[in-house]
């Protein structure tokens, strides 16, 4: 009977362990099965945009990605513009950096050559609709033949004019240099109106207005000291000595030629799309119009906005299946649309009738065709800064155009050693 009891015991207990056994083995594989299938890989994005509006249509196309498929979601993360370099630098060291970084289209090269985004050419080669995106931002992403990123979405600079200024004067508005020399002094009344203003700080802000003038005359970025280059100096110091511009532009920034523009202190300013919505607000009832920067021998612009790029080694290509999505022409209209930026895709800007039947905006979309990236090249910074230097030394009368335009090119040539 012992013996009996015994063996039924023993049995329970190994069919007790089989089953426990069994369980868990089930129980892991389900739960396998369950990761497997509904975890995503995660990944980060990193940006700077401070603006409520801007910060709003990075979290919403991150969402609208999330819930387009089952592999990947996407973190956005705020990274204030002035922390965001520091931090790019420190991540590469501690190896703590995000999958994804939007950086400003001039900073591209200078991040690609640190090592920090992955040479992506073979993907971006492989895109059916290379080849529609406008010459300028697609050439951004580039370091020597590479590609390491592709646009977030494009803006330039133009021409604003005050109508009723141009009407009481009897002008119109001018296309090319001679004739915005001719229309600047007209619209000039001393002590109260200039006939143009720019921007012209010591920085890159600076740089991004004076640039338009140096291309236009044929000039290449890194060719300031050539004789287009200095005549395209010349023409604006001209401006300045003959009363048509102030001399305060060298302190204005473009948020400043806004105000200077609604309170008709300025007749014409060069600026970009993202005050349009402030001019309206700010003097509703101001008759003003568009055009393309007048050219010397070329049409000119520069290019403004931002570039995604893939971090090195980190999740390459579930970074870079979001960035595709972020290219398809429904996400791109509306999130541009937030940051008020052209779709870099010609076939995609072209078809956006908000935009080609809007007399501004499609002015900018004309203009874009013109506009050239600042570089690109890994120590833009530093040509930059030699730029800005000759600008703000001729306009103050500090050097000749001439002498100014020429040391800036020596520092130049130095740095493309």
């Amino acid at each position: 009977m012992i013996k009996k009891k015994t063996l039924l015991a023993c049995s329970i207990a190994a069919i007790m362990t089989i089953s426990l056994f069994s369980g868990c083995g089930s129980k892991a594989s389900t739960d396998s099965t369950n990761t497997t299938s509904t975890e995503k890989t995660k990944i980060t994005l990193w940006h700077y945009f401070d603006g409520q509006q801007q910060q709003k249509a990075m979290e919403n196309l991150a969402k609208k990605f999330n819930e387009s498929q089952e592999k990947t979601e996407v973190s956005v993360e705020f990274v204030p513009r002035a922390e965001l370099t520091k931090q790019f630098t420190i991540g590469l060291v501690a190896d703590k950096l995000p999958d994804m970084g939007l950086v400003d289209n001039p900073d591209m090269a200078s991040f690609s050559a640190m090592g920090l985004f992955a040479d992506i050419t073979g993907k971006v080669n492989s895109l059916e609709y290379k080849e529609q995106f406008f010459p300028g931002p697609l050439a951004s992403c580039q370091l020597d033949g590479k590609y390491y990123g592709l646009p977030l979405g494009s803006n330039d600079l133009a021409l604003f004019y005050n109508k009723d200024m141009f009407t009481k004067a009897g002008v119109e508005p001018p296309t090319t240099y001679a004739q915005l020399k001719t229309v600047a002094k007209k619209l000039t009344v001393e002590g109260t109106t200039y006939g143009l203003a720019i921007a012209a700080p010591k920085n890159e802000e600076g740089t991004f207005q004076f640039l338009p003038w140096l291309l236009s005359t044929g000039a290449k970025y890194n060719e300031i000291g050539s004789d287009a280059g200095i005549s395209g100096l010349k023409y604006l110091t001209d401006l300045i000595k003959d009363g048509s511009m102030s001399k305060e532009v060298i302190n204005w920034t473009q948020n400043d030629l806004e105000k200077q523009f609604v309170t008709n202190k300025a007749a014409m300013i060069i600026d970009g799309p993202w005050i349009n919505s402030t001019i309206k607000t700010d003097a509703p009832n101001l008759n003003w119009g568009v055009v393309k920067i007048p050219k010397d021998k070329v049409y000119a612009s520069t290019l403004g906005g931002e570039n995604w790029g893939v971090i090195k080694g980190q999740h390459e290509d579930e970074a870079w299946e979001f960035i595709k999505f972020s290219q398809t022409e429904d996400i791109m209209n509306e999130y541009c649309a937030e940051f008020g930026y052209i779709p870099s895709r010609k076939d995609i800007a072209e078809k956006n009738e908000k935009i080609t039947k809007d007399p501004i905006m499609s002015v900018f979309l004309d203009e874009l065709q013109y506009a050239m990236p600042r570089g690109p090249h890994a120590k833009w910074p530093q040509i930059s800064d030699a730029m800005s230097t000759a600008f703000q030394e001729s306009f103050t009368n500090a050097k000749t155009p001439d002498r100014a335009a020429k040391d800036a090119q020596i520092k130049i040539d130095s740095i493309l050693k």
